[in-house]
């Protein structure tokens, strides 16, 4: 089994600094349309099975265009939702994203993984939804050769997959961004998740 984590698309949020982690709001800009679609030419030489998408508008939009290339339907799945930050939903100034940084340092590099921004996620809550959903996909697909298309956010996959691929570690996901519409590629082997691609890097 292959699995191809895909952060969505350039969106409106993205150009306004906004946090826009809840409700159907904040599409994806013209070039993250755009985006969308080198992705879909990028990868049209692999076969995938499902492709299943955070339901934030950003994400199911960029997903509404890789299903049309691949004939998939799309599954929404609370699992890929970017992290709830609490009060600063909906703000964009210099406090909130300072405070941000400080909760994302503090899970990756102290291991507090109660700690949340006030009414926001914890790194905890994050792993209560995330990794039941890998498990499932495993029980039902780790012994197929084709892909899966997971769409979801890069301040996500930023945190959790450290924490599930054998091979990553949290300084590697520190030092190595997740750009729009970029990948990590996994491979589910001997029972374990192992990335054979981060973004344009190849482990």
């Amino acid at each position: 089994m292959q699995l191809f984590f895909v952060r969505h698309g350039e969106s409106v949020a993205n150009l306004l600094g906004e946090f826009s982690n809840r409700g159907i709001k904040h599409p994806l800009t013209p070039k993250g349309k755009s985006q969308a679609i080198a992705l879909a030419r990028q990868l049209k030489d692999k076969t995938f099975i499902k492709l299943y998408s955070s339901p934030l508008l950003r994400a199911q939009q960029t997903s509404e265009i890789l299903a049309s290339a691949f004939n998939l339907e799309i599954t929404i799945t609370d699992a890929l939702r970017e992290f709830d930050v609490g009060i600063y939903e909906g703000t964009s100034d210099p406090e909130g994203w300072q405070a941000y940084k400080e909760v994302v340092r503090v899970w990756l590099w102290q291991q507090d993984k109660q700690r949340r921004l006030p009414e926001g996620e914890s790194f905890q809550d994050l792993l209560d939804r995330f990794v039941p959903f890998l498990a499932e996909l495993t029980v039902n697909f780790g012994d197929r050769k084709e892909g899966i298309l997971l769409v979801g956010h890069g301040g996500l996959y930023r945190c959790v997959l450290p924490d599930l691929l054998s091979n990553i570690s949290y300084e590697f996901s520190e030092q190595h961004p997740i750009d729009n519409v970029s990948f990590i590629l996994a491979e589910y082997q001997n029972g374990q998740l192992f990335c054979r691609q981060w973004c344009d890097r190849t482990i």
